[in-house]
């Protein structure tokens, strides 16, 4: 089990000067009964692009609902913060941000989109960097490098780097990591660190010799060409593979230099976009169910858990750049065992489900008793994460949670109105839930916009919902 640290800055503790909103609870009401579509609007501002995250809201949301529900100097909470897009948004706009999450690379990532750095000092750095790491690749004995990060690794880790990455690659990567980690100060490396994690995690491509991993579902490639356009491998039973998908699963290697390259120089123009505030946020590994924080302390939370049944599996991605920046791949999956919305039923602590919750969990379980039982998992983590949520929050405030339902077994799984159901047996008050319709091509969701449910991957959602979860005063 991980563990969290127990303790926030002095900061988060000195009280402020509220200003309170009149009528709050209509104002929500208000809120939530308006339009969070926003598919014209540019998310890439700021630091909001830095890396490919599967599922992220647009910045546009928590943006809207902060101004709204909070003013200067409150505390805004994310306790699931997964890209970091509240964290970064309530940074922006001078609020106390607090960020909690149980993801490796989700806390770097928030991390490095948060914490100021001169991006005059970066480039300088980025400059010399690169240099070091171009001459060290024109060397004769170059693969001393590489075994070098070899003997960093497990036998493990080594087998699935191995797998998915090249040769040719694995030498690149081996040697610029390196050249990272000569980096003193943490905030720099993580910098360098996330810009090298996204040239492996991304929509298109990438350097590895996996298809889809900004959609958590990874599969490699049939064909595989050298940068010259040579084949370079290719799949024993290639010819039982039709020529139109050979086309499609053939992935053709790139100078993971170069892509670092040109993701530093994009990275580098969002911190001169970006204003930030004076609070700076506090970002530490943490469990949602268990968060180290006083009762009644927090002034809104905007937040958007995991889905049920593992069906966006961050880890399953997250993997392929954490194996490279120093965790063994063994741990990382006994990690994932703790993600809220995993299949691992075995010694797992059930809690009792109000009426209609428990009625979706039956529907399941009388087509599928394992289905229902990782539902009634969920639905018990869940329930676990809304006792703290209502705990940590303030009298008279809110929190937003922003879910999308999903199918098991032909069976409608209801998120929203089972978690609202949840919620008001704990207390909450439900007075409005918001419909936000997806623009699923910005979503990054695993299907197109056509509804088909015959289809497994159409087993997600094509809207979703914001639960506004009211704590009467």
């Amino acid at each position: 089990m991980i563990k969290y640290q127990p303790m926030l800055p002095l900061e988060f503790a000195q009280p402020v000067t509220e200003h309170p909103v009149d009528n709050y609870r209509q104002e929500l009401v208000s809120l939530l009964s308006g339009d969070f579509d926003f598919h014209d609007e540019a998310s890439d501002y700021a630091t909001h692009n830095f890396h490919s995250f599967p599922a992220k809201f647009p910045p546009q949301l928590p943006h809207k609902i902060i101004y709204a529900l909070t003013s200067p100097g409150e505390i805004v909470l994310d306790p699931m913060s997964g890209s970091g897009t509240t964290v970064v948004e309530a940074f922006l706009a001078d609020r106390r941000a607090i960020g909690f999450d149980i993801d490796p690379l989700a806390l770097r990532l928030v991390k490095a989109k948060v914490t100021p750095l001169d991006a005059g000092q970066i480039a300088d750095m980025a400059s010399c960097l690169l240099g070091q790491t171009r001459q060290k690749i024109k060397e004769s004995d170059r693969q001393k490098y590489l075994q070098k990060f070899y003997q960093q690794i497990d036998e493990g880790t080594r087998s699935f780097i191995n797998y998915w990455f090249s040769a040719e690659t694995q030498l690149e990567l081996a040697i610029l990591l390196q050249e990272i980690w000569k980096i003193e100060s943490d905030d720099l490396r993580i910098f360098f660190e996330l810009a090298f994690s996204s040239i492996i995690i991304t929509k298109s491509g990438g350097v590895s010799l996996a298809f889809d991993l900004a959609h958590t579902r990874p599969h490699r490639a049939k064909v595989i060409k050298s940068t010259t356009g040579d084949i370079l491998w290719q799949a024993d039973n290639i010819e039982q593979i039709s020529a139109k998908r050979v086309a499609v699963l053939t992935k053709t290697l790139r100078s993971p230099l170069a892509e670092f390259e040109k993701r530093l120089e994009q990275n580098i123009a969002g911190l001169v976009q970006s204003q930030r505030g004076q609070y700076r946020p506090f970002i530490t590994g943490g469990n949602a169910q268990t968060m180290p924080l006083p009762d009644d302390s927090i002034d809104l939370i905007v937040t958007s858990p995991p889905y049920a049944s593992n069906a966006i599996d961050y880890m399953r991605a997250h993997k392929f750049s954490l194996a490279w920046l120093g965790y063994p791949i063994d741990d990382l999956g006994q990690l994932r065992k703790e993600y809220i919305g995993g299949e691992a039923i075995t010694d797992f602590e059930f809690t009792e489900m109000p009426r209609f919750s428990k009625k979706i969990v039956q529907q399941v379980s009388a087509k599928d008793e394992k289905k229902g039982r990782v539902l009634h998992r969920y639905y018990s983590e869940m329930h676990r994460t809304l006792q703290e949520m209502y705990r940590v929050l303030k009298p008279g405030k809110a929190a937003i949670v922003v879910v999308g339902s999903s199918t098991l077994r032909g069976v409608d799984t209801e998120t929203h109105n089972c978690l609202a159901d949840i919620g008001e047996a704990i207390g909450f008050e439900v007075p409005k839930i918001g419909i936000r319709l997806l623009d699923r091509n910005r979503r990054m969701m695993p299907a197109g916009m056509k509804v088909n449910h015959d289809s497994q991957i159409q087993q997600r959602m094509h809207e979703e919902y914001l639960i506004g979860f009211y704590k009467p005063g």
